[in-house]
């Protein structure tokens, strides 16, 4: 996850891990470095990776600030999140069966996982499962928003359904394309988006309820997938 302002550091005992950081991410034109921080959730024997970078979530505040003006530059640092955690998957060596993507923040991961990672052993045979959520944003990305996401391997066909200013729908039907699956994670995800879903006839799990209720359903949806 984001390494975001408003995550203390000291009280959840996060720490750099030196040998996974270092690397500098490429976004228009410009080097970001990529610092990747780690804590435990001892009860459930979980460790949690931050993405970090001080240009993109040092500030205390997510999304938009205090006055709830969404930040101008969340268009790059999603783009920097997801090379970010697809990069640090790579170091960990680790081989991810089904990766899922949790909410527009993590829209571009398909993108990436199926043209500039293609190839790449650690994904090759990953499974992208995208998670609707009730978390719209209002201001479109920025128009240089698709120069952005030009890497090696992607080229403008696997952009063409990013015209115009890519609004919230825009982005979730885009991550939609490049998904296997799609699990509805609230009540009041967007309906337009649902329809999309509906259309691409991918597999879709509709909403369950809570967490709770919902656990066997959703690695019942992965196994199938």
């Amino acid at each position: 996850m984001p390494r975001f302002g408003n995550i203390n550091e000291r009280r959840n005992q996060l720490h750099e891990v030196i040998r996974l950081s270092g690397m500098n991410l490429i976004i228009d034109d410009m080097d970001h470095p990529l610092i990747i921080k780690v804590a435990s959730i001892q009860a459930a024997r979980m460790q949690i990776y931050f993405i970090d970078n001080e240009d993109y979530f040092k500030r205390k505040f997510t999304i938009a600030d205090e006055h709830g003006v969404e930040f101008s530059d969340n268009d790059e640092r999603s783009i920097f999140y997801v090379r970010g955690v697809l990069e640090t998957i790579k170091k960990l060596r680790w081989i991810p069966d089904i990766i899922d993507c949790h909410g527009w923040m993590t829209a571009l991961t398909g993108l990436y996982i199926k043209t500039m990672y293609a190839d790449d052993p650690c994904f090759k045979n990953s499974k992208i499962v995208y998670s609707l959520y009730n978390d719209d944003f209002k201001q479109p990305f920025s128009d240089s928003f698709i120069k952005k996401l030009k890497f090696e391997g992607i080229k403008d066909k696997n952009l063409s359904a990013l015209k115009g200013a890519v609004d919230y729908e825009t982005l979730s039907n885009f991550a939609v394309k490049y998904a296997d699956g799609v699990i509805q994670s609230e009540a009041d995800a967007n309906q337009n988006i649902l329809d999309f879903v509906d259309k691409s006839k991918k597999k879709f799990l509709p909403y369950q309820g809570g967490l709770d209720v919902s656990v066997d359903a959703i690695n019942n949806f992965y196994e199938n997938l």
